[in-house]
């Protein structure tokens, strides 16, 4: 099954503050509303996507996955090369919050989200900070339809960024600092990546775009793999 991914940059300021539930040291993490307020959430099954597999009954069986199946190494190597630390990991059950307002009802409707699991990652030279966030669902429909309002809007349908904890050793994104955001689904579960430089510069949207895509990725395939039963 191949996971659908949502493409286009998404410049995203960030402004307010909310929290997680961790599993490991507490980080603050940010988030930015639309500027017009909250938007009216549709309702309504999104129904299944084109690409399920016959097998689904089966595979939604399996158990949600868990944070470390999600995000199981510290040190990741991307197939370009490229290496990257895990600084923080920030899990929690209730997946309204650490996101917009917008996208904390919409994970409400249907039979709701079942866990959120965050990482944050940066890179050998402390340069980028990317946080790759998955909300895992107990049926499709409620997935697709969170996986299609956040790439129709994803502006308004948006996941927090995660602030390093103090003992990372790494600065805090300044506020109101531009970044990169994507998103893909595998069977049950919608993955966001948000990557932001870690000094605020606004260049280097290309360079910013190719890591965040690439751990995007890795984590949507790990994710994919336990999903699909292929481990």
């Amino acid at each position: 099954m191949v996971a659908a991914v949502a493409v286009g940059t998404v410049l995203i300021a960030d402004e307010d503050e909310g929290d997680r539930t961790t599993s490991a040291p507490p980080a603050t993490a940010t988030a930015t509303t639309a500027a017009s307020g909250l938007a009216a959430v549709p309702s309504g099954d999104a129904g299944l996507p084109s690409g399920a597999p016959s097998a689904l009954p089966s595979l939604l069986a399996r158990p949600i996955i868990r944070p470390e199946q999600a995000f199981p190494s510290t040190s990741v190597r991307l197939k370009d090369g490229s290496r990257y630390a895990r600084v923080d990991l920030s899990t929690t059950v209730d997946c309204a919050r650490g996101v917009s307002p917008e996208l904390a009802r919409l994970v409400e409707q249907g039979e709701g989200c079942s866990r959120s699991t965050a990482a944050l990652f940066t890179d050998t030279e402390r340069r980028s900070q990317v946080t790759v966030t998955v909300l895992s669902f107990e049926r499709v429909e409620d997935a697709s339809r969170v996986f299609t309002m956040t790439s129709t809007d994803p502006v308004a349908y948006q996941v927090d960024s995660l602030d390093p904890p103090a003992e990372a050793g790494l600065p805090t994104v300044p506020p109101g600092s531009a970044g990169v955001s994507r998103r893909a689904m595998t069977v049950r579960s919608v993955v966001f990546a948000n990557g932001r430089w870690s000094d605020g510069t606004k260049t280097g949207e290309a360079e910013l775009t190719a890591r965040t895509e690439g751990l995007l990725q890795r984590v949507d395939d790990t994710v994919a793999t336990y999903e699909e039963g292929r481990n």
